[in-house]
């Protein structure tokens, strides 16, 4: 491990608006860019999970989203094709055949780039939240107001609770996190929530896909769907991985929400080296 850690230092690179976007790189190997979710950085995210595994035999870039860590704030309005060109930039450093693996709401990202045509070699979709049928209440369509009216008046604490009552989390849960240090990082990303809810939301209101939504995909995508998760998530990457030209879905058996290194990078490597 620490020759791995030894080759990671913060990099930068410039997003279609201006927008500079840090990433860094552990191990060598064919390139593999991590998404992470909502209220993830590469310090604390799916990252941290894949990369102990996955950098023995790749090169694994993990990114700031914009707003995020050492990323910038963003230099234009927020939309949802600024995170798209904010990957292709960090896809663009990493070279040619470039893999890409992005976890909830960063599968979500990486699913949008794929459907605008971002030239990827492989793309893995870890439980992209969506709900596309009755298992799951729709998720409320002003979410992403709500929070922002909650960050512009100071209670980001309350806009981290809202997201975590959205997603499940049970109420003790959330009272642990509140006296933990990783709730001050929570409240320090807040305000990239509603980026996430606008990136999701119109696929959270208990609706089938769009017909022919995902028809124009040309890269292999793997849907990767946990064992334990609840209904509605399985269900999601089921539609997901039917409608996409060259998809795929797997599931891991013991499996939930929460990206494990040991269950899921032994699956990526099988797609990638397909």
């Amino acid at each position: 491990m620490a020759s791995l850690s030894a080759t990671r230092s913060t990099r930068f690179v410039t997003s279609a608006d201006g927008t500079e976007i840090a990433y860094d790189v552990t191990g060598s190997g064919p390139a593999v860019v991590v998404v992470e979710g909502a209220l993830c950085q590469r310090s604390m995210g799916s990252a941290q999970a894949l990369r102990p595994l996955l950098a023995e035999d790749h090169a694994v870039y993990a990114y700031d989203r914009r707003g995020r860590g050492e990323s910038g704030p963003g230099a234009s309005p927020y939309a949802v094709q600024r995170e798209v060109e904010d990957l292709t930039a960090v896809l663009e450093a990493a070279g040619p055949d470039v893999a890409v693996v992005g976890a909830s709401s960063g599968a979500a990202l990486v699913l949008e780039a794929a459907r605008a045509g971002v030239q990827m070699r492989r793309a893995a979709l870890y439980e992209v939240p969506f709900i596309v049928d009755d298992t799951h209440a729709p998720n409320d369509p002003e979410l992403g107001r709500r929070t922002q009216g909650l960050v512009e008046a100071g209670r980001r604490a309350d806009a981290v609770k809202l997201f975590m009552r959205t997603v499940g989390v049970p109420g003790f849960a959330i009272a642990t996190m509140r006296v933990m240090p990783v709730w001050k990082k929570l409240c320090g990303v807040a305000h990239t929530l509603p980026y996430d809810y606008e990136i999701v939301l119109r696929h959270q209101q208990g609706q089938p896909l769009p017909d022919g939504y995902l028809t124009g995909v040309s890269v292999p995508v793997l849907v990767i769907a946990g064992g334990k998760s609840p209904a509605y998530l399985k269900n999601a990457q089921a539609a997901i991985a039917a409608q996409l030209p060259d998809g795929r879905l797997e599931e891991l058996p013991g499996q939930t929400h929460m990206v494990r290194g040991k269950a899921t990078v032994p699956v990526l490597r099988r797609f990638w080296a397909e």
